[in-house]
């Protein structure tokens, strides 16, 4: 059955050059992304699609804007830059102008998935005062936590997470703690120098950016217990999984989690070619895409059009069928 399955993927990879080949006009193309900060695995990834775009349509104009998800999702939906970065969860909260949206952003459309398993990932930094969310809880601990920044998905389900153990952001303020919504290698560098005892975010493992922050760093890994994995579900729709044992040097078991997926949005107002032209060249580019961050490592022609909650571009998905990795 393996030889079966990886037989039918080398097919439809090699495939896909020859059947996109004259699908699409080579034409140069004009495109802003917007991302996650700088030297952040949302700016490599971005910054690798665009060169998908630079190989196969020569002279094509790309640029890369550091951005924050929420203000993606806005910005793609005002049709100021062409794609955005964002988690399919929070764009599928978009569409419903659940929080932290104003209101409805129903004009946006998924192009392809980047990241398949974007997983929380809990760090408690040794010898500080947390030892479990319930001892937090009881005891009222002054703990510093470190999320993401604000208008992130990554922010609103380290809240979640914490109200699903009982704890909400203001009472730990409350305490005498701090929460501190920095960009995830600013929550880093403060875990290093010690001014915060937690940091939470939403990202493929193993990450580089742990596995070299950790170096001379000791932290444990923080499971999920059953009940705040139903939470996240329910409130966000990110499923149950595992962090399987020794992903990281420090982590000898398994570590239950939960995970979303992170997406390339676009607006629905674009063209149907210039969507097709992305979805084509990302797909012609597999390869060197998986080898740019450990994020697309696990992406294959089928897993790009895994979008849920959302919907394909027309354009995408004509691309994704033309390929054979959309039935």
């Amino acid at each position: 059955m393996k030889r079966t399955i990886l037989a039918a993927t080398l097919a439809l990879a090699t495939a896909v050059p020859s059947v996109l080949a004259h699908a699409q006009s080579n034409a140069p193309m004009k495109v802003t992304l917007a991302g996650g900060s700088v030297g952040g695995a949302w700016s490599v990834a971005g910054n690798a699609i665009g060169e998908t775009l630079r190989r196969e349509y020569p002279n094509t104009s790309f640029t890369y804007e550091p951005g924050r998800e929420q203000s993606n999702i806005l910005l793609v939906s005002q049709g100021r830059v062409q794609l955005g970065i964002a988690h399919a969860q929070l764009a599928g909260r978009a569409l419903s102008g659940g929080e932290p949206f104003k209101q409805p952003v129903t004009n946006i459309r998924a192009i392809a998935v980047i990241d398949p398993l974007a997983a929380m990932q809990v760090f408690a930094r040794q010898g500080s005062d947390f030892q479990s969310f319930d001892q937090v809880r009881r005891d009222k601990k002054p703990i510093r936590v470190a999320l993401n920044q604000r208008g992130t998905m990554m922010a609103l389900a380290g809240e979640e997470m914490l109200a699903a153990n009982g704890i909400a952001a203001q009472d730990i303020e409350a305490w005498g703690g701090k929460v501190h919504y920095v960009a995830y290698n600013e929550g880093l560098e403060m875990m290093k120098n010690k001014q915060v005892d937690l940091i939470v975010n939403l990202l493929a493992f193993p990450s580089g950016q742990v596995a070299s922050a950790t170096r001379e760093m000791p932290v444990q890994m923080v499971g999920l217990t059953p009940e705040v994995q139903g939470a996240l579900q329910k409130s966000l729709g990110m499923m149950p999984i595992e962090v399987p044992a020794k992903t990281y040097d420090f982590q000898p078991s398994a570590v239950p989690s939960a995970t979303a997926t992170v997406v390339l949005v676009a607006n629905a107002s674009m063209s149907d070619e210039d969507a097709g032209k992305i979805v084509s060249a990302m797909l012609r580019n597999m390869d060197f895409l998986k080898q740019s961050h450990a994020m697309m490592r696990q992406l294959d022609p089928a897993a790009l059009a895994r979008v849920a909650p959302l919907t394909l571009h027309p354009g995408a998905e004509k691309a994704y069928r033309a390929a054979g990795a959309l039935k």
